[in-house]
Parts: structure tokens; C-alpha cells; sequence
């Protein structure tokens, strides 16, 4: 029998590898363009976004077990909606060229 309080932990489980799946692909993507890319778009530099965006995986897998919505997670959430909201176009721009 489904309690409200099971239907809160299946939502917040398939939110943490939502939100996994969002940084993993934020740091491949990360890593496959090249640093001088990063400097010709304006953007900050290649290991300092790795360093982001990889700090922010090691906290999802670390702090599994504590929710999708705790501050430390949720900045490093919007980091990597930032990368690829605003720095992947911009450094895929700089490859069509």
C-alpha cells in the first residue's frame, strides 16, 4: 500500500537521477570541447568548469541519500543548467565556424 509519505521518496529518487543524469552529461560535454575554446568564447576556463561541474557529480553521488533539494546540490544543479544553458551554445557556436 502506497503511503503519501512512499510516493515523496519515489518522486524525490527519480528527481536524484534526473538531476544525476543532468550533471554527468554537462561534464562529458565539458570535457569534449577545448580550452582554447573556452578563452575565445568569453567563458571561464576549461579546468575551472571541470572543476564545477566535477565537484558537483561527487556531491550528487556522495549526498544520494539526502534529497535533490538541499543548498549545496542545488548550486551545483544550477551551475550545470548554467554550462548548458549558456556555455555549450557558446563554445558549439565557436566549432560551426
Amino acid at each position: 500500500m502506497f503511503t503519501v509519505f512512499a510516493v515523496e521518496g519515489y518522486f524525490s529518487l527519480i528527481v536524484e537521477v534526473i538531476l544525476l543524469g543532468v550533471k554527468i552529461f554537462a561534464i562529458v560535454a565539458c570535457l569534449t570541447y577545448p580550452a582554447e575554446a573556452y578563452t575565445a568564447a568569453g567563458k571561464l576556463t576549461k579546468p575551472a568548469w571541470a572543476i564545477i561541474l566535477g565537484l558537483g557529480l561527487v556531491v550528487q553521488i556522495v549526498m544520494v541519500g539526502a534529497g535533490p533539494i538541499n543548498i549545496i546540490n542545488l548550486a551545483f544543479t544550477i551551475a550545470a543548467f548554467v554550462f548548458l544553458a549558456d556555455v555549450r551554445p557558446a563554445l558549439a557556436g565557436l566549432r560551426r565556424r
